[in-house]
């Protein structure tokens, strides 16, 4: 069924048909709408939908309701990510399965809250304090905004870990159609259970699949959850030969899922001279630039990310390795930037930046692409 959606919408939509029952939050622009579909949804499929005082207590809520069982979301935009950033990092700390949303607007601070930025992709990296790995998804279409909600809350149940959709403004906000499956039929990750008897359940057991399953509260297997460096069994611990297995156990598991993890789409990379890799609502605008310098008889591709982290570090050396020149446009002053030429060489990247909440034109693009092929 084809449906016309906003962005936010067909993120709500997504959650839904992934399983979602549970999301609390706080209004905030550009994410606002995210929150009224779900207030109206989720009483509609058994759900429970909570306005919270504040994204803190937003972020904690969703941690407790994931800890009771509940496949949990909260959605916001900079301010409020920012806020949330400690409990994400507890999420991680204690293995604890969530999907936040982080509708990108202009910054820092209130900054224009209407407009949109991909600011906010660092942050979503290490925007929590220590070292931890992360999953960050970025739609850049309404369709992709249903489809990859689906797909954070797969991977976060999959990998027991919270997982990050970095949207932007512009992708929440403008309307295209979106084409709905029957909910029923999509593919949903559910947590895995254990055959052990509760006094010998380990909820932080260094299993060879690097991750033990997460057993809700409730339902006879007692266990400690903190945000502490902890033993198998999640009570505090400061002996290394505890901590390093539990270290290597989570970067482990990111790891070794890469193949189900990194998402991308690749066109006209075969036969390259120029790379133009891009994501989120910058990479309609790249689109838009490389096939018109095909077009042109250019040879121009498009590496599209939809996995920002972990950042597809092979996928990148890859494509670049046979072009003489990549391009990376984004709304920020170079983010992603800094991980490409960190891959493929600063000397091969040209960066096209922006922070002023005004989209990078498909134009900029080929002007950059023309300024090359006259050299």
């Amino acid at each position: 069924m084809i449906r016309l959606l906003q962005g936010d919408e067909a993120c709500a939509e997504g959650a839904i048909a992934a399983g979602c029952r549970f999301f609390a939050g706080y209004p905030i622009t550009p994410a606002t709408e995210i929150a009224e579909v779900m207030a109206r949804r989720l009483p509609q499929v058994g759900g429970v939908f909570i306005q919270m005082e504040d994204e803190i207590a937003s972020i904690a809520a969703v941690i407790g309701a994931s800890v009771g069982g509940a496949k949990a979301m909260t959605a916001t935009s900079g301010p409020g990510f920012s806020l949330m950033q400690e409990n994400i990092g507890y999420a991680v700390m204690a293995e604890i399965p969530c999907v936040i949303v982080d509708v990108q607007r202009l910054g820092p601070s209130t900054g224009r809250p209407t407009r949109p930025s991909q600011g906010d992709v660092m942050q979503a990296r290490w925007g929590t304090h220590g070292d931890h790995p992360i999953i960050a998804l970025c739609p850049s279409s309404v369709q992709e905004a249903f489809d990859l909600t689906i797909r954070a809350f797969n991977l976060a149940e999959q990998y027991r870990t919270p997982v990050i959709l970095l949207m932007d403004e512009v992708v929440g906000h403008m309307r295209e159609g979106v084409d709905l499956p029957d909910y029923d039929t999509v593919e949903r990750v559910e947590r895995g259970q254990t055959l052990v008897p509760p006094e010998w359940y380990k909820p932080f057991e260094n299993v060879p699949t690097n991750i033990p399953p997460l057993i809700p509260f409730g339902e006879g297997y007692r266990y400690h959850i903190t945000g502490l460096h902890h033993d198998e069994r999640g009570y505090p611990t400061e002996r290394v030969e505890e901590i390093e297995p539990w270290l290597e156990r989570i970067f482990g598991k990111i790891q070794q899922g890469l193949s189900e993890i990194l998402l991308y789409d690749a066109e006209g990379v075969e036969d390259a001279d120029v790379l133009v890799v891009a994501y989120g609502i910058t990479a309609r605008s790249a689109r838009h630039a490389v096939r018109h310098a095909r077009q042109h008889g250019r040879r121009v591709g498009l590496l599209r990310l939809k996995t920002l982290w972990p950042f597809p570090e092979e996928v990148v050396v890859e494509a670049a390795a046979r072009v003489d020149r990549v391009i990376v446009p984004e709304l920020n002053m170079g983010q992603i930037a800094l991980e490409v030429e960190r891959v493929v060489g600063r000397e091969k990247v040209r960066r096209i930046t922006r922070a002023t909440g005004e989209l990078i034109q498909p134009s900029e693009i080929l002007a950059i692409i023309e300024e090359w092929d006259a050299v």
